[in-house]
């Protein structure tokens, strides 16, 4: 039985960290809605409540059901899940007499508590909340202070449940890890064996159980998600696995050839499918974004089906979900309204009367990646850059057409190649190129142009929820426009984007 955390979210932007730096200590662990989660059976090892945007004091303030956990299983409040621990149990929260955020020190900490092992007093801690507790009930005990902060953190006497009003879980928290690692491996008695070599050998063993000689197809599309995917089924049933990679046109310059080639080399059960001319031609002269998505998504499903009945007796399909969207499905406020519709391919199952299998779900993208290497995928896939689902389409703004598409794919070759030649394709985790619908005034030669601009993005991130822009050298940008310009007709203007995610996005549409 997998021992696990479970995380209960009450709505703060921080709770996947919290589970990304748990599972850093190769302890297995889950996030589920405050209003939503199972009755802990014996592999809930113990439970973390979250921080949240909402006062305890608030009128609709989340209100957890504990009563199956608090006394009978560790715990640990954060923030919010501290305070509520206070207000809920006969203690008292009150406003901040200033809003108590950024750094602090834990002054006085008690250094014997279980859940400060190994912190010496004064180490820095975040801070991110507007109430303060001002009163704890008579069976806690305080266990750390900040100068502003009296109950920083506390342990209820009698039973195995803490509460710290700081956030463990950001890099500012000099100690955090230290504190999660006392938390799952001393109080919790987790055994830290969840790790990616662990996870594919458990998970291979469990598709050979479940699938048995089922056969199922997968829709592969060259990336990450999908080919450790594809991996793991190959390992678990072989032959009985297909493929189906489809070309819509809209991938980068040779990428269909290129990828399918190294699938088939790599011994997987693949079939390549030339759609190209039919997504370009029912995408020719359209603008619209969403509208983009929406004939990409039925396009797939129309050629995916077609090709899937090719296949004979097929029970499963297989798809690379992984776990930020399980998250997003199950969130505490319900699935988000923002998701675009390109991830709608979910009609496939039902449309194909197929049942669903998932290898990946419970992993974040850079535990994918881990997963791959143990698996001994090469570093040409596990280091390809995410790559958007409509492809190239929603780097080209503006109307969709055959000739603008090629100028496109011929600037993005030579950004992305110039990446890899001057080793900097590693340092950013995604890049390409977006086609504006401006034309400008340029001079070459003796002669007055009148050519598309284009802009190079780069973004660093983990899993693409939060970015930054990419600080590449000025002498390879000032090459690289060169070279944009000078090879690609078309085009007379490269600009670089220096805006992050939030508030904007990675791509423009």
């Amino acid at each position: 039985m997998q021992e696990k955390i479970l995380i209960l979210d009450f709505g703060s932007q921080y709770t996947q960290l919290i589970a990304r730096r748990i599972r850093e200590l190769n302890v297995y662990c889950e996030i589920w809605p405050f209003n939503h989660f199972p009755v802990p059976d014996k592999s809930v090892r113990g439970v973390i409540l979250s921080g949240s945007p909402f006062s305890v004091r608030d009128k609709d303030a989340p209100v957890p059901d504990l009563s199956k956990i608090k006394g009978f299983i560790p715990l640990l409040g954060v923030c919010y899940g501290a305070q509520y621990l206070v207000h809920g149990f006969g203690g008292e929260v009150l406003p901040s007499g200033t809003r108590e955020y950024g750094r602090a020190n834990l002054i006085n900490i008690n250094t014997l508590d279980p859940l400060f092992l190994n912190v010496k007093p004064g180490t820095q801690v975040w801070m991110s909340h507007g109430d303060t507790i001002s009163r704890v009930p008579e069976n806690y005990e305080i266990t750390g202070s900040t100068v502003a902060v009296t109950a920083g953190a506390f342990h209820i006497l009698g039973e195995e449940t803490w509460g710290i009003q700081f956030h463990p879980e950001v890099y500012h928290t000099t100690d955090g890890r230290q504190m999660l690692d006392n938390f799952v491996a001393g109080i919790c008695r987790c055994s830290r064996t969840w790790t990616p070599d662990s996870f594919a050998e458990s998970t291979i063993y469990e598709l050979k159980a479940k699938l048995g000689n089922d056969k199922v197809i997968l829709g592969i599309s060259g990336g990450v998600d999908s080919s450790v995917a594809a991996f793991l089924l190959n390992k678990a049933i072989g032959k009985n696995l297909t493929c189906i990679f489809v070309d819509n046109g809209l991938l980068r310059k040779n990428e269909f050839q290129k990828v399918l080639d190294s699938y088939l080399g790599l011994g997987l059960n693949v079939i390549g499918v030339d759609a190209a001319d039919r997504f370009l031609d029912q995408l020719e002269g359209v603008s619209d974004p969403e509208e983009k998505r929406k004939i990409i998504g039925k396009m797939f499903i129309e050629v995916f089906d077609s090709e899937a009945h090719k296949v004979k007796d097929v029970k499963w399909l297989a798809q690379g979900t992984i776990y930020p969207d399980v998250i997003e499905s199950v969130s505490v406020n319900g699935p988000s309204a923002t998701i675009k519709s390109h991830h709608n391919v979910g009609g496939l199952p039902e449309k194909m009367h197929l049942k669903v299998v998932e290898p990946l779900r419970l992993l974040f993208k850079d535990e994918v990646r881990r997963v791959g290497q143990a698996l001994g995928l090469p570093d040409f896939i596990l280091r390809r850059h995410p790559f958007p689902g409509p492809g190239l389409a929603i780097r080209l703004l503006g109307k969709m057409s055959r000739k603008n598409l090629e100028i496109l794919k011929e600037a993005d070759e030579i950004f992305i190649e110039g990446l890899k030649k001057h080793g900097l394709y590693d340092s950013v985790w995604q890049a390409g190129v977006i086609l504006l619908p401006v034309q400008s005034v340029g001079v070459m030669g003796d002669e007055r142009t009148y050519e598309y601009a284009v802009v190079l993005r780069a973004v660093n991130s983990t899993d693409g929820m939060t970015a930054d822009w990419s600080h590449l050298p000025d002498d390879f940008l000032g090459a690289i426009s060169n070279e944009i310009i000078n090879k690609v007709k078309g085009i007379n203007r490269v600009v670089y984007d220096i805006s992050s995610k939030p508030p904007s996005t990675i791509e423009w549409e």
